[in-house]
């Protein structure tokens, strides 16, 4: 199952983290917002929907960066970074989120999916 996720970096350089909600699988970790993508959907456009969905921001493609991407059978996770949307990010498909430092996500409980693309991130970040 191929899905993708951002990570939102504000003006401060921290990234969004969204929970995901209690009653589904790995309910109450820490994730990077995204989600499935459809059967002849682009990655990025799956992305900027899912962002509109979950999130209630508009995303251009052009302001998504690839990171890198993780396998935890069967899911394949797509990493995009954005730094530049439209509206305020809501909750609309979480229990909550909050905007980390980079340095500290790693103090988040994450699905296994979403821990090893901390260390693409970080590189990313750093101009690496």
């Amino acid at each position: 199952m191929l899905v993708v996720a951002a990570a939102l970096i504000d003006g401060e350089g921290r990234c969004l983290m969204q929970q995901r909600p209690h009653g589904k699988r790995h309910g109450g970790l820490w994730e990077f917002p995204g989600g499935k993508v459809e059967p002849d959907e682009h990655p990025a456009a799956a992305l900027m929907r899912e962002l509109a969905e979950e999130l209630a921001i508009d995303v251009a493609a052009d302001a998504l960066a690839p990171v890198g991407f993780a396998t935890d059978m069967p899911v394949t996770m797509l990493l995009y970074r954005c730094a530049v949307w439209r509206g305020t990010p809501q909750p609309l498909a979480a229990d909550g989120f909050c905007w980390e430092r980079p340095a500290a996500l790693a103090r988040l409980p994450m699905p296994p999916v979403d821990v090893p693309l901390l260390a693409a991130l970080a590189r990313v970040l750093a101009g690496g």
